[in-house]
C-alpha cells in the first residue's frame, strides 16, 4: 500500500496523488487560526502532471494524500515528427514516445543523445524533467561593434541550433557551444 501524506506536510517540489491524478506541488502556505477550534488550513499551488494546469486548493491540515506511482527514468533524446519525441529508455532499450503538450518548452533544449528524465505514471510516460543546464551551438548572432557597451547593454541577441533565442555576451561567435540554463533560459556561461 502506498504511503500517506498529509495536507500540512506538503512542501514545494513534493509530489502527491489526489483523484488518482498526479501532482506537484509549487508552493505551499500554511493558515494556522487564531480563533479557539479553528481549524488549521494549508494552500497548496499545485500542477497536475498529466495536463500541466496549475491552480491553487485549499485543504485541511489532516487531509491525507497518496504518494503516486511516479518513477524516474534516464533516457535520451532520438527525434521528434509530427506523432511526437521518441526516446530511448536507459534501463530497458524500449522507444518512448511524449507528445508536443507533454513537453512544454523542453523541444527548446532537446539536442541527439541528451539525456533526460522521463516521468513515467503507471508505467507511461506523462512528461520529463531536463538537465539543469544544456549545451547548444549558436547558430546566428550579429558581430560585436566596437562601442556598443556606451549604450549599458553588454548583450546581444543569439539564435541556438534548437531556435531558442537568448541573450549572450558580446564576445560570443556564431559557432560558439554555450551553456543555457533550462530554469531560467539564460546565458550561463561558455563551454
Amino acid at each position: 500500500m502506498a504511503a500517506l501524506i498529509d495536507a500540512i506536510d506538503v512542501k514545494r517540489k513534493t509530489l502527491f496523488e489526489m483523484e488518482n491524478t498526479p501532482y506537484a506541488c509549487l508552493g505551499a502556505e500554511v493558515n494556522t487560526p487564531t480563533a479557539r477550534g479553528g481549524q488549521t488550513l494549508v494552500r497548496l499551488k499545485m500542477r497536475n502532471l498529466l495536463t500541466g494546469a496549475v491552480f491553487d486548493k485549499t485543504f485541511k491540515a489532516g487531509d491525507k494524500f497518496k504518494e503516486p506511482d511516479l518513477v524516474l527514468v534516464p533516457a535520451t533524446y532520438l527525434y521528434s515528427d509530427n506523432d511526437g519525441s521518441y526516446f530511448l529508455d536507459q534501463e530497458s532499450y524500449e522507444t518512448l514516445t511524449l507528445t508536443g503538450e507533454m513537453l512544454g518548452n523542453a523541444m527548446d533544449y532537446l539536442t541527439d543523445g541528451l539525456l533526460v528524465q522521463l516521468h513515467k505514471y503507471n508505467g507511461n510516460p506523462i512528461g520529463l524533467q531536463l538537465p539543469i543546464f544544456v549545451e547548444l551551438d549558436v547558430v546566428h548572432t550579429e558581430p560585436a561593434v566596437r562601442g556598443d557597451t556606451s549604450s549599458g547593454s553588454v548583450t546581444k541577441a543569439a539564435r541556438l541550433q534548437t531556435g531558442l533565442e537568448i541573450r549572450v555576451p558580446l564576445f560570443i561567435k556564431e559557432g560558439e557551444k554555450v551553456k543555457v540554463s533550462t530554469e531560467t533560459r539564460e546565458f550561463a556561461g561558455r563551454v
